[in-house]
């Protein structure tokens, strides 16, 4: 359905996008804030006609994700553009926790760099442009926590009044992060989607009029920033695929688009084409997509989320049975572990690494230890892991504290046995 601003906009301000393109049934589109199909509802994404595009022209690009501006749905001159400008985050090589866990080659890919310490200042970035095109006066979502500090950043900066819904009941980190921009925050009293459906109905009213919801009617363009941690991976590695890699599931968008990024760079001839394996990872209490993966399922049974990693606790996840595609066709699985298993993972990534991860990146490490445990990753094959978020935000998953309490002195330093 298409909301708002539906006149097409000139192509060229969405760089080298050349249609909105059914998931299902192919049926294409104009460019604009569209996200379903009218004749099946399937889900619509960016197509492209790309041009030829060389390690070279990304290389010689800002330190940022629009270095990648040639592949993504975005004008020539994005970068000269107010934005966040996220992305080009570290690449961690985890030599000590590939030791641990019995591992050859492992890398850490560390979004918690980015300038609200989440992956989602990529997404949103893409949907500030689109929004920007399409003449929207406020900027908007549903979110667990992650994508409303991201929105609200990116509102502030890019000029845009903000608006973000949340499920009541959030980590309080996130809620003033996602407030502190000056933008408004409503908790909505259910979950994530409950909070997703009062949104789409908020579209279809007049009191939505003028919004861009980065995540619903500008979905399309949303997703597309995904791609970047793709590309940036395989630049990192000296351009070549990881042989495998394990990706968060919540809505599931992310791993497909990370995907869709990995066979965008072998059709380009910029990486070989070789096999790699995708592994998506749930915690238990949110978990079903790794149901429907148990089960041989093709569809996904939503479930009430109850867990800690609630940046991950959407329970109809909307790309779940795409997810379950990549995962057959790549040769990887879709595996879950419980809230505690997440945390000890949390602590084995910091005490090892020095990361500090959010739960969500519990869930992608303690799902990596598990799969090595089950022997069902190949441990002597190059292996990338996604943190998608700061451990500063999810205090209360985690507890630490002082060593000891000691006075001033070197005798009670050495009394406290710490010498």
């Amino acid at each position: 359905m298409a909301i708002a601003a539906t006149e097409p906009t000139s192509v060229r301000a969405f760089g080298p996008a050349a249609a909105l393109s059914c998931r299902e049934c192919g049926e294409r589109y104009d460019l604009t804030p569209r996200f379903a199909c009218e004749f099946c509802f399937g889900p619509l994404e960016v197509a492209y006609d790309f041009g030829a595009v060389t390690r070279a022209d990304i290389e010689s690009g800002p330190a940022n994700i629009w270095r990648y501006r040639h592949l993504l749905p975005v004008p020539e001159n994005v970068a000269e553009l107010p934005n966040m400008n996220p992305g080009l985050t570290p690449l961690v090589k985890a030599d000590r926790l590939a030791a641990e866990l019995g591992l050859a080659s492992l890398h850490i890919k560390d979004d918690s760099g980015n300038p609200t310490h989440s992956f989602k200042d990529r997404v949103v970035a893409i949907a500030v442009e689109a929004a920007r095109n399409f003449g929207f006066t406020t900027l908007s979502c549903s979110s667990t926590g992650n994508l409303a500090g991201a929105v609200g950043a990116a509102a502030a900066r890019a000029g845009f009044q903000s608006c973000v819904f949340i499920p009541a009941g959030l980590e309080e980190a996130k809620v003033v992060m996602a407030a502190v921009y000056g933008g408004r925050v409503v908790a909505i009293d259910g979950n994530y989607d409950d909070v997703n459906r009062f949104c789409s109905e908020l579209i279809g009213d007049p009191a939505g009029e003028g919004w861009g919801f980065v995540n619903v009617n500008l979905r399309p363009y949303y997703g597309e920033g995904s791609k970047t941690l793709a590309y940036e991976i395989a630049e990192q590695l000296g351009w070549r695929l990881p042989e495998q890699i394990v990706i968060p599931i919540a809505s599931g968008s992310q791993l497909t688009k990370i995907d869709k990024g990995f066979q965008e760079l072998i059709k380009l001839g910029l990486v070989e084409d070789r096999p790699y394996k995708v592994f998506g990872a749930q915690a238990t209490g949110c978990s079903p997509v790794a149901q429907a993966w148990d089960k041989g399922l093709d569809v996904i049974q939503p479930v009430k989320p109850d867990t800690i990693a609630k940046s991950l606790a959407i329970g109809n996840p909307a790309d779940g049975p795409y997810v379950l595609d990549i995962a057959r066709r790549t040769g990887g699985s879709v595996e879950h572990v419980g809230d505690d298993e997440v945390v000890e993972a949390i602590s084995l990534l910091a005490r090892t690494e020095g990361i500090f991860a959010e739960t969500a990146g519990g869930v992608t490490t303690g799902v990596l230890r598990k799969l090595v445990r089950e022997g069902r990753l190949d441990p002597g094959a190059e292996t990338v892991v996604l943190n998608t978020g700061d451990g500063l935000k999810t205090l209360n998953a985690v507890s630490a504290g002082v060593t000891a309490t000691v006075k001033p002195s070197l005798k009670a330093f050495a009394e406290a046995g710490l010498a």
